[in-house]
């Protein structure tokens, strides 16, 4: 018997398996694309955590560096870094957001800082920015993480782009609140304007005999107040503020602060072994690995308008403006979208 072939009717059948098997490819499609951004964090109240696990200690370097750790030992790793004059508890709320993602998160204190300590009472007291940005290699180093993600606001963003700039082969991404912040002797020596050096005060206060026995004096009180000038929408309680004053009373609290800010000014000599890296960094150099900027809406410490710094980052790059009136220290006021950029860096 021969076959009769309706055309018209096999081509409609064609064109509907085609549909078909398009439309599972367009589900396939939207599924991938699905897994492959990242689920967004659930929603966390500032303040939820107030302490860490115990802090542990390792020597790094010139320091015994004393440093939270939260998530599983096999995790990526990120590296939380904090700024002045604040301390680790800025990421009590980001810490575990991102361990229960699965990181391994790091976060030191900084030379000068809680539990930090110098190895030797002869070293330098020096707080310019690449001895911090050597502290943290040397605590990779010392924790055999090879690349982490780093995080970070502050002296601790500075710190991050440092290492981002000079050693982009020792960082998988960057979350750089505040953005572009490296800078040099020479770029500190130029005068701003008159709103922008207003908000320096305490670096010119610090400048003098009379600040360094003043901040050492009133350093509870002086701190404080810049929390308060640097967040003024952020109603913070004693205990929280309690919480990273003990930090400062670290033995070379004083001196790593005081040195930073005058060797900021050119008041101040670093130390020869760290010229080749600051000359590096009077270059501005650019910063090529992914990197997430982020601002916040009620910014009170000096800092740069997004626009200014965008053409430093050469990779992969977004900016995001934090809402709501969150203040300089954006980690500890908005955890959740700290740590949601973290994530998002991770899969750029």
């Amino acid at each position: 018997m021969t076959e009769r072939i309706d055309l018209p009717r096999r081509g409609m059948l064609g064109t509907a398996a085609l549909t078909v098997a398009a439309a599972q490819l367009g589900m396939l499609t939207s599924a991938q694309a699905q897994q492959s951004k990242p689920a967004p964090l659930p929603s966390s109240r500032p303040g939820t955590h107030t302490a860490f696990a115990p802090i542990k200690q390792i020597n790094a370097g010139l320091l015994n560096v004393g440093y939270a750790e939260a998530g599983p030992a096999d995790g990526p790793a990120v590296l939380l870094l904090h700024g002045w004059p604040y301390d680790i508890h800025s990421f009590v709320d980001v810490a575990p957001l991102l361990a229960s993602r699965g990181y391994r998160v790091i976060v030191p204190y900084l030379r000068g800082y809680g539990s930090t300590t110098f190895l030797s009472g002869d070293t330098m007291r020096n707080g310019q920015p690449a001895a911090v940005a050597l502290d943290i290699i040397a605590l990779m180093d010392a924790l055999n993480i090879q690349k982490p993600i780093l995080g970070a606001f502050d002296w601790g963003a500075r710190t991050a782009c440092i290492i981002a700039a000079l050693w982009p082969e020792r960082c998988n991404g960057l979350v750089s609140v505040s953005g572009y912040l490296i800078g040099s002797q020479a770029a500190g020596k130029m005068p701003l304007s008159p709103e922008a050096e207003f908000r320096w005060w305490y670096q010119f206060y610090l400048a003098t005999d009379r600040g360094r026995a003043g901040y050492q004096k009133y350093t509870h009180d002086f701190t404080k107040l810049i929390w308060r000038q640097a967040s003024p929408k952020w109603r913070f309680d004693d205990a929280t503020f309690d919480r990273s004053a003990a930090a400062f009373k670290n033995p070379d609290h004083l001196d790593i602060t005081v040195h930073n800010y005058r060797w900021r000014q050119g008041l101040a000599e670093g130390e020869p072994k760290y010229d080749e890296f600051e000359q590096r960094l009077a270059s501005a150099p650019t910063i090529g690995v992914r990197t997430i900027t982020m601002e916040s809406d009620a910014n009170g410490a000096p800092h740069p308008a997004p626009s200014s710094y965008a053409s430093k980052f050469t990779g992969k790059y977004a900016h995001r403006d934090v809402k709501g009136g969150i203040g300089h220290n954006l980690p500890q006021e908005a955890p959740r979208e700290f740590a949601q950029a973290v994530v998002d860096v991770d899969k750029f």
